[in-house]
């Protein structure tokens, strides 16, 4: 790259900076962006004349608002709430809301970023955005939560629509609160639009696969990783970070295609099981008790629990970071290169930081970047638009197969993309690019808007 091209997507980044001040997960993300884009700007000039880079890091749409709402106690509380409509170029925004206590603008921003890029991998025309608040739903009763679902869909329904923005589910959201946002907006809009939201239940308007298709899709660009190296997942140990929807359906994945789960963890700490994760019991004690998974060894007592450890720790073959962002460091990447790690799938968006990622390059690791290896939930909830559009309803082995092809087709993609710009199995380098490439085309064709 030219020095006159490098500085260009430097003083860019140091206008994101400038513009987005305290933002640092944005940040984050757009400096991983652009890092890859200066053979991208060589082979396609427009891109830089139409100023294409500077208008993708701006959000088309930054919206945020109060969200009041009363406790069973009858006391008041005022939370904030999110929607950064971040690009519309190949179809209407779409992407989760996360309801956490560290949820800020930065947060939803740097979500929404990646979801662009994410999206465009899919295939499918859906745009990037990304919401949320900063209500935390645990402890919180069911009426509670529903109070404070109500309200918020009070203020966001106004900027949704199958056509405009269709919102999910993610880190705290699950199907409890999409019910509740979507019987609000149902019964303010007086319309039954199954399409403006995904994750729904499966008897009114969801989609089966959804729930698993993040962990599952996970699971199938690690294996075509491997599969590209001659390798594959048969008889592997893995280590899968997180006990939420993402983690339980990664090691349900893996052990249906003959890997060892060895380990998982919540933000309490880790549990060890050498003979293998026994996944009924994580079920039954995160998606029916709501438990802590310090838990699982009061009832396995050959496991091990280990308050506050760090899961990177352990021996394996396979690591799925699969919890929040940044909760593998450079020192934790080191060590799992030092145990034995073949191969690295991001289930969670970002969670790898950019100290980890390059000792994972630089060690010839197998590495999918979350933009390319999470995907799987967004496409799968592209499935449910579908077949809200069309009034139908498929069968789970359809879906599945669905997006097989569809992560199938991103590691393919990807694996290209990298080598035709000179960074051959350099998946980050890949996803950033197609990605990008196919969202810039769009801008262009659609002019200066």
């Amino acid at each position: 790259m030219s020095s006159v091209l490098s500085e260009r997507i430097e003083a860019i980044y140091r206008q994101v900076i400038a513009r987005n001040p305290g933002e640092d997960e944005f940040h984050q993300a757009v400096k991983e962006v652009l890092e890859s884009l200066g053979p991208v700007l060589v082979k396609y000039p427009e891109f830089s004349e139409q100023k294409i880079i500077e208008r993708i890091c701006e959000p088309e749409r930054q919206i945020i608002f109060r969200v009041p709402w009363q406790d069973d106690h009858g006391e008041v509380h005022i939370n904030r709430g999110f929607r950064v409509q971040f690009n519309s170029a190949i179809g209407p925004y779409k992407g989760g809301l996360r309801f956490h206590p560290s949820v800020y603008l930065g947060i939803i921003k740097f979500l929404g970023f990646e979801q662009l890029f994410k999206n465009a991998l899919t295939g499918m025309p859906i745009g990037g955005g990304k919401g949320g608040s900063d209500f935390d739903p645990k402890g919180k009763t069911d009426g509670e939560v529903m109070r404070f679902c109500q309200s918020f869909m009070t203020e966001l329904q106004r900027h949704l629509g199958e056509y405009v923005d269709v919102p999910a589910g993610d880190i705290g959201v699950g199907g409890r609160e999409i019910g509740y946002l979507f019987g609000q907006y149902k019964r303010l809009t007086n319309r039954y639009e199954s399409g403006v939201l995904t994750g729904k239940g499966i008897g009114w308007g969801g989609s089966l696969v959804r729930k698993e298709a993040t962990g599952y899709g996970a699971v199938y660009f690690v294996r075509e990783m491997l599969k590209a190296r001659k390798n594959g997942l048969e008889g592997k140990t893995c280590v899968v970070s997180g006990a939420g929807n993402v983690a339980i359906y990664t090691m349900e994945k893996l052990q249906q295609l003959g890997a060892k789960v060895v380990a998982c963890s919540d933000s309490q700490g880790i549990v060890i099981h050498e003979r293998g994760i026994d996944l009924d019991l994580v079920k039954q004690l995160k998606e029916v008790e709501r438990r802590r998974i310090s838990d699982y060894a009061v009832r396995h007592k050959d496991a091990r629990y280990i308050a506050g450890g760090n899961i990177w720790e352990i021996p394996c073959h396979v690591a799925m970071p699969s919890a929040t962002q940044n909760e593998l460091n450079g020192r934790d990447a080191k060590m799992l290169v030092r145990n034995g790690c073949i191969a690295v799938g991001e289930g969670a968006n970002m969670p790898t930081t950019p100290e980890g990622v390059r000792v994972f390059l630089d060690a010839n690791i197998a590495f999918g970047p979350g933009k390319a290896a999470n995907a799987g939930g967004v496409a799968t909830s592209a499935l449910e638009m579908q077949q809200n559009a069309s009034r139908d309803s498929w069968t789970f082995d359809y879906t599945e197969k669905k997006l097989d092809e569809i992560m199938t087709r991103i590691h393919a993609d990807t694996h290209a993309t990298a080598e035709e710009f000179g960074a051959p199995g350099n998946y980050v380098v890949g996803a950033n690019i197609a990605g990008f490439i196919k969202v810039a085309n769009a801008m262009v064709a659609l002019g200066l808007i």
